[in-house]
């Protein structure tokens, strides 16, 4: 019986400490591990968020090459991130998959890909998932948008409809980085993020 509740006790701890590593960055947090250095396979050198800084705001996005939520929200992303560069905002695309599990996650296709799709931004890799724990990242896309004092101001999806574009509602990531670039709080600072599990690896 003593075992048993031992067991039972270790799993619940397990599950909590789990629970809090997950819990994502707070509104109004600063950048966390902003000096992690972050592969970039495009160049093959590094690169930071705190190098990635832009005068107006950083936007961070959790995205990959696998997953068919990321997919189809993918030139939208690649959009807003390429048109909000000029304006300001320092933009970094992050894989924080494993490629082990995730195949197509891989430097190689990840640099393919920042090549088909002209990215105008860094896409790199967190490959030991430091910045996307630290984030408390869960999900594929997932974006951090922070103002240009350095306070997460916006956390969530991109918008209201992965699958139809002609069929967008509400611009949550557009109207954000509007809100900040013009030295706004957005009117929206939080949504739910839709899309598939970040491939952890598992921790001995």
């Amino acid at each position: 019986m003593k075992t048993a509740t031992l067991v039972s006790a270790f799993v619940l701890l397990s599950h909590a400490a789990w629970a809090q590593e997950s819990k994502p960055l707070a509104l109004g947090a600063t950048v966390p591990v902003a000096t992690a250095k972050l592969k970039n396979p495009a160049d093959g050198k590094t690169i930071t968020i705190a190098d990635a800084k832009g005068p107006k705001g950083t936007l961070v996005v959790f995205t990959c090459n696998n997953c068919p939520f990321a997919r189809a929200w993918e030139q939208r992303i690649v959009e807003l991130s390429n048109t909000y560069a000029k304006k300001g905002i320092g933009v970094l695309l992050v894989d924080a998959n494993d490629p082990s599990v995730a195949k197509n996650d891989t430097p190689e296709l990840i640099k393919a890909r920042h090549q088909e799709r002209a990215m105008a931004v860094p896409y790199v890799i967190d490959e030991n998932q430091t910045v996307a724990r630290a984030f408390g990242a869960s999900v594929t896309p997932e974006a951090f948008l922070f103002d240009k004092a350095g306070k997460l101001t916006y956390h969530g999806t991109i918008d209201d409809n992965s699958k139809e574009p002609d069929k967008v509602t509400k611009h949550y990531l557009k109207d954000a980085l509007d809100a900040v670039t013009v030295g706004k709080a957005p009117a929206v600072t939080e949504t739910k993020s839709m899309g598939c599990g970040i491939k952890f690896k598992k921790v001995s």
